[in-house]
């Protein structure tokens, strides 16, 4: 196929059929939503020790006795000393060995975790790629490659990170020898420095030479079905044979990076974040997977892609967005028990946080809807809004295939978090009613998002169990995917109704 086929070929498989690719995204979007569980579970643990121990009190005791200005440590040493002195002291029972060791394996535990669930769903992501290139079921695909080919994936890393060490490592010895060198020879530290800038320039090649092989290298895994060292070797074969395609991959990826740095930085301006991270999980990663798959795949003789869609880009949308809604409702009227269960967890979270908040309202704590409000810009707080809040939902659902815990937990925070923005809120009415017009749309999509992650961990329990196959799971994805969009069309009209109407209407009453 020519350059422009293979092209056309990425982008036909990722209109034709959407739904049956961009879980796998949602899913890699959801990876750090699965492995935060561990550390916030530790802080609970740790919290409940503190607190059976009495170490907690002890330390709010400590923190109550101690002056909330600190003396200057200038103008009077010596009692700045005392101040010191006693915060130390304060801080004394919070301070053990347990909670270190508790801390450390933690900390292993989430990057064991978060590796090997990245692995996974990256080999998943791109055999889902390369089946809907092939015409086949990308989420069926996905599941078998996710299990066979994670280990593999883990062995490029390790590949890769021991080649940029080599690489640092051998430069920086040449770097150091020729600066030494050139400098001895000329009298000159400056043709030294010279020497040592070059060098560095020659490392950096050197590590993108790297990064462009393992760009493709899990992709050869897939498609070859090959070991991680043979995958590396293909690559090396592909990028020497097809230099041009290699580099059109290359220079696409490199300007779109570029392309969303721009926007990214320009957004920021106006604190506008979240959107940039959703438009890169869900369209930029998937699209440039395609591609580069669609490359290698044509480079071996395999790309069999889907014809194009025969409806245009606008009506594929407004087609997509009909049906999404027709999902969601079924979905809620299909799980009405369900539902009651996440609105009871809500609630009880909820009221945890608030009888939580306690200690910190009576140390003065405070927060105030009408100061986070200050220097409000509606439409870039719209565009966060949704972006932000879409999100959550997708990852809070996607990350309850994993045993049904991390949408439990997001949905646990959040309640809990609210009890106690809640309880600290100067002006408690106020707030509410902030919150009621575009509550009405964002707290029902929550809720819909968390159910549907308990729901699809159900799905994958059975699925495990060997009750239901890779296919059933593949089709509540799929259905999950849809139910999402409709999840969005009411995070969407939230968005707009916090960011234009809940703000001025709450100044105005």
């Amino acid at each position: 196929m020519t350059l422009s086929d293979v092209v056309g070929a990425a982008a036909n498989a990722f209109r034709r059929r959407p739904s049956d690719l961009l879980p796998w995204y949602i899913l890699g979007a959801a990876v750090p939503a699965v492995a935060r569980v561990i550390p916030f579970l530790a802080i609970a643990v740790g919290f409940v020790y503190l607190e059976a121990s009495g170490r907690l009190e002890a330390a709010i005791d400590g923190f109550q006795d101690l002056d909330a200005d600190p003396p200057d440590p200038e103008a009077n040493p010596e009692a700045f000393e005392e101040w010191f002195t006693g915060v130390e002291a304060a801080f004394d029972p919070l301070l053990s060995g347990w909670l270190f060791a508790l801390g450390a394996l933690a900390f292993l535990a989430t990057l064991v975790v978060g590796v090997g669930l990245f692995a996974a769903v990256s080999a998943g992501q791109l055999t889902a790629c390369s089946a809907r290139l092939r015409s086949n079921r990308g989420l069926s695909a996905g599941f078998a490659g996710a299990r066979r080919y994670w280990l593999r994936y883990i062995g490029l890393y390790l590949l890769e990170l021991l080649a940029w060490i080599a690489v640092v490592l051998l430069f920086g010895i040449v770097t150091a020898f020729v600066a030494g060198i050139a400098a001895v020879a000329t009298g000159s530290a400056g043709v030294g420095a010279v020497a040592a800038l070059f060098a560095m320039l020659l490392t950096g090649l050197a590590l993108a030479a790297v990064r462009a092989v393992f760009a493709f290298a899990p992709v050869a895994v897939v498609v070859d079905d090959t070991t991680a060292v043979d995958a590396v070797s293909n690559v090396i074969g592909f990028v020497r044979t097809q230099p041009l395609r290699a580099g059109f991959y290359y220079a696409v990826s490199i300007g779109a990076v570029v392309v969303l740095g721009i926007v990214s930085t320009a957004l920021m301006v106006f604190d506008v974040v979240a959107v940039v991270s959703l438009v890169t999980a869900i369209v930029l990663f998937p699209a440039l997977d395609l591609l580069k798959t669609a490359l290698y795949n044509d480079y071996r003789g395999r790309l069999r892609p889907p014809t194009a869609p025969e409806r245009s880009l606008a009506a594929q949308f407004r087609d997509g967005v009909a049906r999404g809604w027709a999902e969601m409702v079924a979905f809620v009227r299909a799980t009405l028990g369900t539902h009651a269960l996440v609105v009871a967890l809500a609630l009880g979270s909820f009221w945890v946080g608030w009888e939580v908040a306690e200690p910190l309202v009576n140390a003065g704590v405070e927060t105030s809807i009408e100061q986070r409000l200050v220097g409000h810009n509606p439409a870039a707080a719209t565009l966060e809004f949704f972006g932000n809040n879409w999100m959550v939902a997708l990852t809070t659902a996607l990350s309850g295939l994993i045993l049904v815990i991390p949408a439990v937990f997001s949905l646990v925070f959040n309640g809990f978090v609210m009890g106690v923005y809640g309880r600290t809120e100067v002006e408690p009415m106020e707030l509410l009613a902030f919150v009621v017009p575009h509550g009405i749309f964002e707290i029902p999509a929550i809720f819909i998002a968390s159910a549907l992650g308990i729901w699809l961990g159900l799905a994958g329990w059975r699925t495990y169990r060997g009750r239901s196959t890779r296919d059933d799971l593949a089709d509540a994805l799929e259905r999950a995917f849809w139910v999402l969009i409709g999840v969005g069309i009411l995070l969407a009209v939230a968005a707009v109704v916090e960011g234009f109407v809940s703000p001025y209407y709450t100044a105005f009453l």
